[in-house]
């Protein structure tokens, strides 16, 4: 790699986070300056971040863009940095909304304008600093830093209920993610050799490899056959469900699945637009990406006796977030709801374990960012202009705002996926992910699959109802409202802002294949981690193994080494 690919991500990554210094050495009356350096280094950000995409190549190593240095040498953690597709894919998501949310904001945001921004520049790096993030150690450090802005945004510049809804979020989060952190420190230990113990995420996972296949291939095997297990295999037949819950439970809070989304509703509705944008586009992200990366590839066998379990509260998650979207006269409300069926669709395809539903979730990952975010978006114009949540207070305004209402409606026809639009592409790879999938027959009953799948397509009925139901009550039949006669219509800067929510609605739902391209090799390692040890399993060793990049010492420090061969990395801990 040259120097530049070297250290691209560390650009992406703090870039924000220079211009947030600078920010903060400008005066708090300044507000036009604050909102325009913010602006300019979310759009550098975006460049870099677009030159990363575009960097990494398909069907080339694992981990790509790679920076690692040492970091707490004495506990075996590093600084080590890296992209695989769909890490890339989410960081393009993540640096493509940060200049239209500081866009939305504009008008929104009246009062602490320069915390506000120096909160929205340090949130976009540790959120990029999470994805890209491989030592496990470091990777919850993002992971937990990012709370810390978002509990600002909503408790500071939300609503009426803001302190009410920021704790709630906080706490939530807070807690299973120091379960989480009890997990990672427990294997820590159990996964790395004594003397050479690391937090690395390849050295965790290629320690773990072998015990992973000897405890998946025991639990399918013959009653007895769990006996001759090593000791390795055998604290994970025991140990590895708790340890799979923690984390688990962390990344479903993060999603969040159903019953611990409470929190979620709350958060969305009482935030800014702003933070409504990213916790929707980006932030729940994290926990389908944890499922993704790290819950399940650590714990297979577990993950694998999870996957009914886990399956049907992703099926209710979709049914029942459906169905509360139904029963709310709240448009703002609707759209969080919206947010747990939607994720729902992700968390079954992960768990279908199948190509189409891996690759349908990695896609509506990236589907609902585009759309959900835009809904947020529309939604705040509105209320700028009413300052009402209420579907009854409107009616009929596409007759005083027609472009809006035609910006709207595409956004809608996204989220409802009509054939077309990007959201038809992830929810239909991932219902056919799910009828082709052994859910059922993991379950004790093969019936299940065609249950599961056939409730999944309802949640596809219910989301088109309530979405034009909203739609039908806010838009069209006659004005009844006084106040409604005279709203204007969507300005430059709104429009600017929207008009790249619409073209990649149309760009995604026309011509996927160039996202998928650069998902497919991250799905491929994903399937083939997902059923290590299963028999009868067609996995090849180079899909599974993670390959190790070298710590430099540090006296040399400042550049990455070569990868050390796979043949060097400790695969059991003796």
């Amino acid at each position: 790699m040259s120097f530049f690919d070297t250290h691209l991500l560390n650009l992406v990554v703090f870039l924000p986070l220079v211009f947030a210094a600078l920010v903060l050495m400008l005066p708090a009356s300044e507000s036009g300056q604050i909102r325009t350096f913010t602006l300019i280094g979310m759009l550098v950000d975006l460049v870099f971040g677009v030159w990363a995409y575009l960097r990494y190549v398909p069907g080339g190593a694992e981990f790509q863009l790679e920076y690692r240095v040492p970091w707490f040498e004495l506990f075996g953690t590093s600084y080590h940095i890296g992209v695989d597709g769909l890490a890339v894919s989410l960081l393009l998501l993540t640096v493509f909304l940060g200049p239209l949310v500081v866009l939305a904001s504009t008008t929104y945001i009246s009062h602490r304008i320069k915390e506000f921004h120096l909160a929205l520049l340090v949130l976009q790096t540790t959120m990029l600093g999470a994805l890209v993030s491989l030592d496990v150690l470091l990777f919850y450090v993002f992971f937990e830093a990012m709370l810390i802005p978002m509990y600002l945004m909503v408790g500071v510049w939300g609503a009426e209920d803001r302190q009410m809804a920021a704790v709630k979020f906080f706490l939530y989060t807070l807690a299973g993610s120091l379960l989480m952190l009890v997990a990672i420190i427990a294997v820590y230990f159990i996964a790395s050799p004594v003397g050479a113990r690391s937090f690395d995420y390849a050295t965790i996972y290629n320690g773990l490899l072998d015990a992973n296949r000897q405890v998946t291939a025991c639990m399918g095997g013959p009653e007895g056959a769990c006996n001759s297990l090593s000791g390795l295999a055998r604290t994970l037949h025991t140990w590895g469900p708790w340890l799979f819950g923690a984390f688990a439970l962390a990344f479903a809070i993060k999603v969040p699945m159903w019953p611990v989304h409470t929190w979620l509703p709350d958060a969305h509705v009482q935030a800014p637009v702003a933070g409504s944008m990213i916790l929707a586009g980006v932030m729940l992200k994290m926990g389908t990406f944890g499922f993704w990366r790290f819950a399940i590839p650590f714990f297979p066998a577990a993950a694998q006796a999870a996957r009914p379990f886990l399956a049907v509260l992703a099926v209710i998650g979709i049914v029942y977030g459906a169905l509360m979207c139904l029963a709310q006269r709240d448009i703002k409300k609707l759209i969080a709801y919206s947010s747990v069926s939607h994720l729902g669709y992700c968390m079954l395809g992960i768990l279908a374990v199948t190509a189409e539903g891996a690759t349908g979730s990695a896609y509506q990952m990236l589907n609902h960012g585009v759309s959900t975010g835009a809904l947020f978006l529309l939604f705040g114009f509105l209320y700028e202009r009413r300052h009402t949540r209420l579907m009854a207070d409107f009616g009929g305004i596409a007759k005083v705002m027609p472009v809006f209402t035609a910006a709207f409606l595409i956004i809608t026809f996204s989220s409802v996926a009509v054939p077309g639009t990007n959201g038809f592409v992830g929810e239909f790879l991932v219902l056919l992910g799910t009828f082709k999938s052994d859910l059922g027959l993991a379950a004790g009953n093969p019936h299940l699959t065609m249950v599961f799948g056939s409730f999944a397509a309802l949640g596809v009925i219910l989301g088109a109802a309530y979405m034009l139901w909203m739609v039908q009550k806010v838009f069209f039949g006659g004005l009844t409202h006084r106040e409604n006669q005279h709203l204007r219509d969507m300005n430059l800067r709104e429009g600017l802002t929207v008009l790249p929510f619409i073209l990649l609605v149309g760009v995604m739902g026309l011509m996927p294949q160039p996202f998928l391209d650069r998902l497919a090799p991250s799905t491929d390692r994903f399937l083939a981690r997902a059923r290590v040890g299963t028999p009868g399993a067609p996995v090849q060793d180079d899909q599974v193994r993670v390959e190790v990049m070298s710590l430099p010492s540090s006296a040399a420090a400042a550049a990455p080494s070569a990868p050390v061969p796979l043949a060097a990395v400790p695969s059991q801990r003796q």
